[in-house]
């Protein structure tokens, strides 16, 4: 396979394909097929912990293995760090820069200063998991010393588009990257607390339990809302990106990302392959002089369908229709697949994100069964189906053993065809007409696609111009360039003579240089020089060639010579101590409705914390806290913006500020911003988790206090709080922990028939909401002011057994936190935490009296985790 790179005109940048890989097969299967280059992780800090992954050793044999077939490699160390693992993530980072890596994925804050710290020039990529969504978190990654933002998966192609004017005029641009295909995280990456809270396995840290993929109850208003087989109500269908690649390749993005590190090679060879003959294909369409037919960007082709934004996309629709086929759609549906869809790039289509009827692999829908007779099945056709092809059936329940098998032998009778199946391979009695039949495994493509990558010798080859110079009496000279600006010089070693018959012209040069068979290179453009009717003998010709194939070789595969200082530490970048505070500890109390408000002010809490779904709310709680009353200092009220900042959305803000509160809570990059001139207090989703990361927002932007990230366990916070003054921190010591933050509102998409805020009717406005999940605990559903749901554990947990150890370490603040509790219940839970900061009952004696109170009971949460992590 040869690369069909055209070189593209200044105005329009061929962007970058990178394919995951997950050890050295799918490497090799990346390489194989097209990529410009790979991302894999290490065997520590990386958030695929699952997968095979590398280790350090490979990294020089890796690196030259990349560099010499044309391809970058790019490590992730994109985890959250803790303070105890800073020394060896500088050994690590060392490591990882001396060997050559082309740039790291970085999630951690603190990480990057340190990276900076250690290298002024080694590439830092700001990782999705970063949640950057607009133009002021592009600003914030650039400050830290990032080259490359991975915009959240959430940005739709009109947000990719503002973010990028935003960043041109702010003269804050930054090279972007999108996720163009793979899984789709139903949260936001980065603001994840489900596997944290239900298991103790953190999708910060690369332990994701895939709990999006389970099975949930919808209640509404304590009813059981009956959505039939739909159950999978947090499980998205995969993004294919592929119909869109003219609009990404328009919007300028810089690299286009395929999700799959935990997936096997042929995965990686076959989505590869797809994207990069679609990618090359839509630069060549696009880089024409005067195209006859412009493609229609994305939203015109969706207004163009008859019915709408609703409208099932047609088989030559799906994202073919320029000269991509079925046959592509197939192969990706094949590869692996809980249904494609284009994600987000389109913007918010809540009815067609998340179908909800499973949430595992399925592949190409085959049809319905018709007809069950005498052993064997009778289906209407909706894709070909073999012989020793795989199927399973789909009666509905995807949770339960599903029949299945090999098809043994195919009958075609018009639109429908009889299958046969091997004796015994499947009980037909489980299966009934109308069960739907899913192909799960095509041996022939498999067959193919493994083949790509088979054997030693190059299969994907990447052009190398020449140009030729020469006259009689004098040398050949042969200059080679290749893509990435290696340019090599070979001279004949013998004198060019004049040519009696068959000189040497542009046609024989061709033929002779353009014999790179097993090297990774094809002949790109020959330039031909020579002046006057030359000659030179073939076996020399040859030798020039097998030349400048060995020189380029071993320039590419020189390692990168970035930067490392050896004189510098982390210990440098740790913040200086300071004494403690004498003050007594305080509680803060964040509410989530006035009722609660009223109960805390009642209960005579000092500090409030409002998080309400609608802003404007604020202004009647700030109004509230502000009347005259008997208790002196008034208590002071901060009130929280929503968690994620979109382009065109600084209205929201503007409506938090307008309550004209004591300060604000502030949860991403925009509201640092936004709230610059104001008090603000950093909330736990800002993933403070080692003392470089609290020192940057400490210094930096002057906030009063950080909210330590949830995270970390008891022996995790201990380790910051002794790295840093502890009066920097609060620390949340009771709370339903936040699980899912999504895009997909649940509300709308089960609880109406709209497609977004525009026409759902607004149920999150009239309807209380839980999901119920397998063991039977509901958990409380709230949407936000921009239609962002979260999912908050319906299991209190609480810290209280390591309050007295906290105070003792000098921690002062202490925040709890209500969801949906009675007034009575608030009045309750504020008296009895104040009388364990007072001293005047035990944690263990409040850990039991909450679990008895409380009918869902009461965990310890992360925070109990056993510090074997730490």
């Amino acid at each position: 396979m040869k690369s069909d790179h055209p070189s593209p005109p200044l105005s329009l940048q061929h962007p970058e394909l990178l394919a995951p890989a997950g050890n050295w097969d799918c490497a090799k299967a990346a390489v194989e097929n097209g990529a410009d280059a790979i991302y894999f992780g290490l065997d520590r800090f990386n958030a695929r912990m699952r997968a095979q992954n590398f280790t350090e050793a490979d990294l020089p044999q890796l690196m030259t293995f990349l560099h010499r077939r044309g391809l970058k490699g790019y490590v992730t160390v994109n985890t959250l760090i803790f303070p105890k693992e800073l020394a060896e993530a500088q050994q690590y980072l060392c490591t990882i820069i001396a060997a050559g890596v082309d740039a790291v994925i970085v999630q951690d804050i603190g990480i990057c200063r340190l990276i900076r710290h250690l290298s002024p020039d080694f590439p830092i990529h700001a990782s999705t998991q970063m949640t950057i969504t607009s133009a002021a978190g592009v600003e914030f990654a650039k400050s830290l010393g990032c080259q490359l933002v991975v915009l959240a998966r959430e940005c739709s192609i009109k947000e990719i588009n503002k973010i990028q004017q935003q960043i041109a005029l702010q003269e804050t641009s930054l090279p972007l990257e999108v996720f163009v295909h793979g899984a789709l995280c139903v949260a936001y990456s980065g603001q994840c607390l489900t596997s944290e809270a239900l298991g103790g396995r953190s999708a910060n840290r690369g332990e994701c339990a895939q709990a999006c993929r389970m099975p949930y109850d919808l209640i509404a208003d304590g009813e059981i809302v009956n959505l039939k087989e739909r159950k999978y109500l947090l499980s998205p269908q995969d993004l294919a990106g592929l119909d869109v690649l003219p609009d990404l390749v328009k919007s300028g993005v810089t690299c286009l990302k395929i999700e799959g590190r935990l997936k096997a090679p042929e995965y990686v060879a076959n989505v590869t392959r797809v994207y990069r003959q679609a990618l090359d294909g839509v630069m060549k369409e696009l880089e024409r002089p005067n195209p006859l037919t412009p493609f229609p960007t994305f939203a015109q082709r969706l207004e163009e369908r008859e019915g709408g934004i609703k409208a099932p996309l047609s088989a030559s629709e799906r994202g073919w229709g320029r000269g991509q086929s079925d046959q592509e759609h197939y192969n990706l549906e094949m590869a692996f697949s809980r249904g494609l869809y284009t994600g987000w790039f389109g913007g918010i289509n809540n009815q067609e994100l998340v179908h909800a009827r499973f949430g595992k692999k399925r592949g190409v829908y085959l049809g319905e069964v018709t007809r069950i007779y005498n052993e064997q099945v009778t289906v209407k056709l909706e894709a070909p189906v073999k012989p020793g092809d795989g199927i399973v059936f789909d009666c509905g329940h995807p949770e339960a053993k599903e029949e299945g098998g090999r098809v043994y032998a195919v009958v075609h009778k018009g639109k429908e065809a009889v299958l046969t199946f091997g004796r015994n391979d499947l009980n037909l009695r489980r299966v009934h007409i109308g069960d739907r039949i899913w192909k799960t495994s095509d041996p022939e493509l498999d067959k193919q696609v493994r083949q790509s990558f088979a054997g030693e010798n190059p299969q994907f080859q990447r052009p190398i111009d020449l140009e030729i110079y020469g006259e009689v009496g004098q040398v050949l000279i042969a200059i080679a360039r290749d893509q990435f600006g290696n340019i090599v010089q070979v001279e004949s070693a013998i004198s060019l003579v004049e040519a009696h018959t068959k000189p040497l012209n542009t046609d024989r040069l061709q033929e002779q240089f353009g014999r790179l068979g097993n090297t990774p290179f094809c002949l790109g453009t020959l330039t031909n020089h020579l002046i006057g009717a030359i000659m030179l003998p073939v076996s020399e010709l040859n030798r020039m060639r097998r030349e400048i194939v060995a020189q380029l070789e071993e320039l590419r595969s020189q390692p990168k010579r970035w930067q490392l200082r050896s004189d510098v530490s982390f210990q440098d970048l740790l913040p200086s101590s300071s004494p403690s505070s004498p003050t007594s500890p305080s509680l803060i109390v964040l509410v989530r409705n006035l009722k609660q408000l009223q109960a805390a002010l009642k209960a005579g809490v000092e500090t409030l914390y409002c998080e309400f779904e609608d802003p404007r709310a604020y202004r009647e709680a700030v109004q509230l806290v502000r009347q005259p009353r008997q208790q002196s200092p008034l208590p002071t009220i901060w009130v929280a913006p929503p968690r994620i900042t979109k382009p065109g959305e600084n209205w929201i803000l503007q409506q938090v500020r307008a309550c004209e509160a004591d300060g604000y809570l502030i949860r991403n990059y925009d509201q640092l911003q936004f709230f610059a001139a104001d008090r603000c207090i950093g909330d736990f989703s800002l993933n403070v988790a080692n003392p470089l990361t609290a020192d940057y927002f400490q210094q930096r932007f002057g906030l009063e206090r950080l909210t330590a990230s949830y995270d970390l366990n008891i022996t995790q916070l201990q380790d910051l709080l002794t790295s840093c003054p502890p009066q920097w921190f609060e620390v949340t010591i009771h709370q339903h922990i936040p699980m899912f933050h999504m895009e997909h509102c649940v509300f709308c998409a089960f609880l109406s028939t709209g497609t977004d805020y525009t026409n759902c009717g607004r149920p999150c406005e009239k309807q209380e909401v839980k999901l119920k999940d397998r063991v039977g605990t509901e958990h409380v559903l709230k949407a936000d002011v921009g239609c962002r749901n979260t999912v908050f554990n319906g299991t209190a947990q609480t810290g209280a057994e390591y309050v007295q150890r906290l105070i003792e370490l000098g921690l002062r603040h202490f925040r709890i936190e209500f969801v949906n509790e009675t007034p009575e219940e608030v009045t309750k839970t504020i008296h009895r935490y104040r009388q364990l900061l007072q001293g005047e009952i035990t944690g263990s004696q409040l850990w039991r009296e909450l679990k008895l109170q409380n009918q869902l009971g009461v965990t310890r949460g992360p925070m109990g985790v056993s510090a074997l992590r730490s």
